[in-house]
């Protein structure tokens, strides 16, 4: 009966009817549970979204880039603030986008806007043993894994996707999955390094 109400209410509102669900799940290899898994849903033919207006931030503390993967939506601009006493570059020379944002004190930041989608790996020309991910993704559905190897991609619409993984050492796999409305997906994979 809810359902019926919500359904009345959207048409009511003519608002879009949107069902959803969640994808949930664990990712290791033969020696367990691994983090900073990247699982995202494959661009959606016909679809296109917009990124946040919020920029996200990749951040320069302890001389390591924190996060060490960030998964972002294309259009996104990412914010590279020196949060660390020592100066610090940021560049890449990836082939999706190369960049050089040149040396920069604590306190300052730049930003870039990423368009393509792509891995583009970051490193820092001062400190050699600094290295950090940006998985640039065609669609909003994605999460890193935790320590535990666990992930939960939210609010997920009803429909049949390619979901994938990506990570600095394993190899990616792809699977099909169907989500259906209000049912949460269990996936779990297990990943070749």
């Amino acid at each position: 009966m809810k359902y019926i109400y919500f359904l009345l209410i959207c048409f009511l509102l003519n608002q879009p009817i949107l069902i959803s669900s969640d994808i949930k799940g664990l990712v290791k290899t033969r020696d367990g549970a691994l983090q900073d898994v990247v699982v995202y849903i494959e661009k959606i033919s016909g679809m296109q979204f917009n990124p946040s207006a919020t920029p996200t931030i990749m951040d320069q503390k302890e001389m390591t880039f924190i996060p060490h993967v960030l998964p972002i939506l294309t259009g996104t601009t990412v914010v590279f603030p020196n949060s660390d006493v020592t100066r610090h570059s940021v560049f890449s020379s990836g082939k999706i986008k190369k960049f050089d944002l040149g040396t920069y004190e604590q306190g300052a930041k730049k930003s870039l806007v990423f368009e393509k989608a792509g891995v583009i790996p970051l490193l820092c020309h001062v400190h050699p043993e600094m290295s950090a991910y940006i998985i640039v993704l065609e669609t909003p559905y994605f999460a890193v894994t935790k320590e535990s190897g666990d992930f939960i991609i939210k609010n997920v619409p009803t429909g049949k996707y390619k979901l994938t993984t990506w990570h600095e050492y394993a190899k990616p796999k792809t699977i099909e999955i169907t989500v259906i409305k209000n049912k949460d997906l269990n996936v779990n994979f297990l990943l070749d390094e």
